[in-house]
């Protein structure tokens, strides 16, 4: 049992928010008793919605952290992987992790993020980074190189299980005098960080934030859209998410 809810925790992508739908009374028994029977097995994860999906008797659960699964009516059977529409040639596994990770720009607090402005400005772009990921300097050096006209926001976010030494970095980085230089040199130049760790930060915050929104890795983007991109995507992906309405 242990090993399977090691597998339930990686399997899937992570992002936030719920779609509501309308249900008849006795659709809305079937879902609660596949939401409960789950439940009842595997207390240590929590479901947020269960419903239906186009095949009979195969249930949609997502779980916290925007992980999608499916499921028989009594839990007897679980499916982890993609539901694909064959006639569309469309995933629904993908369509629904879209829809979960849209993230309403207005309620991100930019005031906890490293700021860089370049040319006007007028384009915005949030990224969560870790100091010591690998592929956030890569997104840096080559993903955002030449990328002009933008805000850009970046939240740190140490993955300390992955990089022990990544939450004393981002202290220096936030406890700088520049931090944006502090930031871009480190990550941009391998500048080393000398600056002190000891003011107030809002890792803490972030890393809340973070988790609420079901980020477990770095780098991850986030357009004034709504969409959540992760990894370190190249220039033509970032500018096709900054120009899109």
């Amino acid at each position: 049992m242990k090993k399977f809810v090691s597998k339930l925790v990686l399997a899937g992508l992570l992002f936030p928010m719920v779609a509501c739908s309308a249900n008849n009374p006795g659709e809305t028994e079937s879902l609660d008793s596949v939401k409960n029977a789950f439940q009842s097995r595997f207390t240590d994860r929590k479901v947020v919605s269960v419903s239906k999906t186009p095949v009979k008797g195969i249930y949609e659960i997502v779980l916290k952290g925007n992980q999608v699964i499916y499921s028989d009516p009594k839990v007897e059977h679980l499916f982890i992987g993609d539901l694909i529409d064959v006639k569309k040639n469309q995933s629904l596994t993908e369509k629904k992790q879209r829809e979960l990770s849209k993230v309403d720009w207005n309620t991100l607090p930019l005031d906890l993020a490293v700021k860089e402005v370049r040319g006007n400005g007028q384009r915005k772009l949030v990224v969560f980074s870790d100091p010591d990921c690998p592929y956030c300097k890569k997104l840096e050096r080559e993903g955002l190189n030449g990328v002009t006209n933008v805000t850009i926001y970046t939240f740190l976010y140490p993955l300390t299980e992955l990089h022990p030494d990544a939450a004393r970095k981002s202290q220096q980085i936030w406890c700088a005098k520049d931090r944006t230089a502090a930031w871009l040199g480190w990550m941009r130049d391998g500048k080393a960080l000398t600056g002190p760790t000891d003011c107030a930060t809002p890792l803490d915050r972030v890393g809340a934030l973070g988790e609420k929104m079901g980020i477990t890795g770095t780098p991850a983007l986030i357009f004034p859209s709504g969409e959540m991109v992760p990894g370190a995507i190249d220039r033509e992906q970032i500018e096709e998410g900054l120009n899109r309405k």
